[in-house]
């Protein structure tokens, strides 16, 4: 089912969407971040998606072993890796039958035809073939004996083995792939030098092969077309390609720099937030102190305690790691240290999905813990605002001594996009509580007038000795009180400093219109799928649509009940079971909320949103 063309055309595109899958082996994810690097230098708007199984090797050729990276590059603002793809890559038939239907028809599909083997086949549960039983035949096949090619170009190099020559077909794909798109493969060639400076027989042989991809895609004509997408029109200014959780690590790095603190991580690696943990690490340069506790309630412990010395204080983890540290979380809203909570949200209960995303523990993040405990929750909405929001995280627990539990998800933490880059200087001012002399007739829980935030005061500084623990304090001295009254007090006023947090953060605005029929409610990572559908929509001429996304969870802004008044419906989409969607009905009660939930460790689709919001417009 080889096409072969006699005459290459060529077309100029706005936007495309290439996903490569094979086998978690096959370095799917190599090649589509590569293909997203070289195609943020271009210039163009990049968003990306990673999907791989949670098994480090899962059962070859298996379906649900299949590895995928979809990247959606464009000349226009692109906000989602995209709905239908224009372009698949599949190394195996598992790679093909798990990801055929989001292939448009008449689109492309590159194939590996040495991996279509009788047993492979069986693997992937086909029946026949789908390269001769004519199932394939709305799309573009391109089919190449890209193993056997890659052993072919490789047949002179030396000290390689056999693994390590078929481990680098994932590049003949690239190589493919860059001259559909006239992609530069010299980004690439220098990635190889970096990562194999000691291997050089590894540098060799990947350039190699790279170069027989794109000459083979050049000479022998097997592609229907070619296409350049030309870069998009961004505000100047610096740009590199960043990943959500290394955003989130240099928004921390970023915060210290400006409140003039060091910088502290306690953590326990769990999927999906452990590379904040492995990019902290790397800049003891910047004063970075980091810790791999051994569980996650050390990790955080050890926070609590660098907290208490003075140090900006932050632990990483995802649910079930978020659930441990529940009790020692309450003992630094009840200290009145300013800790920061990043969880990474993940699909399911218990283990349940590591390597997929959800927003499920945003009730957990709200109530999990014993007593009236309230802290600040705040949630980032793309893999570049992650910085934003780490540094956001920071600043808000720095001068309002609370915790803050800064929630991302495993979609925008390991998905790409460009981040303009930003100097410390332009950033705001970030003021810590800190004291660093004692004041006339002092008292360790005395508060600021307008924050009711407390002050900090670093164990060892003369005049400023005082006591803390979990046991209820006096309003005052903080010394161990049961008086009945004053834990009422004490509860309130702690509840109190957390609403005051409404004067200190941005009131909710809307995207497009701004009053009228519905609103579309979406918070955190779904930002990107509301926005692409909400404009489409609104590109097809629906009218009195906007768009309102949070943030800022607890509190709420200010100004949250002025808005949903503005419209005579309203729907909350999220990936949950209709968790954002309870908090307002609790707190708005008598309005009426719609909502939209999806629960399948997959972000929305445009397709979906679009029918659901038709349907009640209608």
């Amino acid at each position: 089912m080889t096409t072969v063309k006699t005459k290459q055309s060529h077309q100029a595109l706005e936007a495309v969407v290439v996903r490569f899958a094979g086998d978690s082996g096959d370095g799917m994810q190599l090649t589509g971040s590569q293909f997203s690097d070289t195609s943020a230098m271009f210039g163009n708007d990049v968003a990306t998606f990673p999907n791989y199984p949670s098994e480090i090797r899962a059962p070859q050729g298996s379906l649900y072993g299949v590895s995928g990276f979809q990247v959606h590059i464009g000349s226009v603002e692109i906000s989602t890796p995209g709905d239908n793809v224009d372009l698949l890559v599949a190394m195996n038939p598992a790679g093909l039958k798990t990801n055929l239907s989001a292939v448009k028809p008449g689109h492309g599909i590159i194939v590996d035809t040495d991996a279509f083997t009788h047993k492979n086949l069986q693997k992937a549960q086909y029946e026949s073939n789908p390269l001769e039983d004519g199932s394939l035949d709305e799309y573009q096949v391109i089919e190449v004996s890209m193993t056997s090619l890659t052993k072919e170009a490789l047949k002179d190099v030396e000290g390689l083995d056999n693994k390590s020559i078929t481990r680098s077909k994932n590049m003949f794909a690239l190589g493919m792939v860059y001259w559909m798109y006239h992609r530069s493969r010299e980004h690439t060639i220098d990635f190889f030098k970096k990562k194999f400076k000691k291997k050089p027989e590894l540098i060799e042989a990947n350039t190699k092969v790279l170069n027989a991809g794109f000459y083979f895609a050049e000479t022998l004509e097997l592609i229907p077309n070619s296409y350049t997408v030309a870069p998009a029109k961004m505000p100047s200014g610096t740009y590199r390609i960043i990943m959500g959780n290394t955003a989130t690590a240099w928004g921390f790095l970023a915060a210290a720099e400006k409140a003039g603190l060091e910088l502290f991580l306690g953590s326990y690696p769990i999927t999906p937030a452990s590379d904040i943990l492995h990019e902290l690490a790397k800049h003891k340069h910047f004063g970075v102190k980091s810790l791999q506790a051994e569980d996650e309630i050390a990790g955080i412990g050890s926070a609590i305690g660098a907290s208490f010395a003075g140090d900006l204080a932050i632990t990483t983890t995802s649910g079930p790691g978020l659930a441990l540290k529940g009790e020692a979380l309450g003992l630094a809203m009840m200290l009145e240290l300013p800790l920061v909570v990043v969880d990474v949200q993940r699909g399911g209960p218990s283990t349940g999905l590591p390597t997929k995303t959800e927003q499920s523990d945003l009730l957990q993040a709200m109530y999990g813990r014993n007593g009236e405990s309230p802290v600040i929750v705040i949630a980032a909405s793309t893999p570049a605002n992650c910085f934003n929001f780490a540094y956001e995280a920071s600043k808000l627990t720095l001068e309002h001594m609370t915790p803050v539990i800064l929630l991302t998800d495993g979609y925008i933490a390991n998905g790409s996009a460009p981040w303009k880059i930003r100097s410390v200087a332009e950033m705001p001012d970030i003021k810590p509580r800190i004291i660093r002399e004692a004041k006339n007739s002092w008292h360790p829980y005395e508060r600021d007038e307008d924050t009711l935030a407390r002050d900090w005061a670093v164990p060892g500084t003369y005049g400023l000795e005082h006591r803390v623990g979990g046991l209820e304090k006096d309003k005052l001295s903080g010394q161990v009180s049961y008086v009945p009254e004053n834990h009422e007090h004490m509860t309130q006023v702690r509840a109190e400093k957390i609403e005051r947090v409404q004067n200190y953060i941005p009131e909710l605005e809307t995207v497009f219109d701004d009053e009228g029929d519905l609103l579309v409610i979406g918070w955190g990572g779904t930002y990107g799928t509301l926005y692409a559908a909400v404009k489409e929509l609104k590109q097809s001429g629906v009218s009195g649509v906007g768009l309102a996304h949070f943030n800022y969870i607890n509190p709420l802004p200010k100004n949250t009940e002025a808005v949903l008044s503005r419209f005579k419906k309203i729907v909350v989409c999220e990936l949950n079971n209709g968790q954002f969607v309870s908090i307002l009905r609790m707190k708005f009660n008598g309005k009426t909320f719609h909502q939209f939930n999806k629960v399948q460790g997959l972000p929305f689709g445009n397709s979906e949103l679009i029918k659901k919001f038709k349907e009640l417009l209608a």
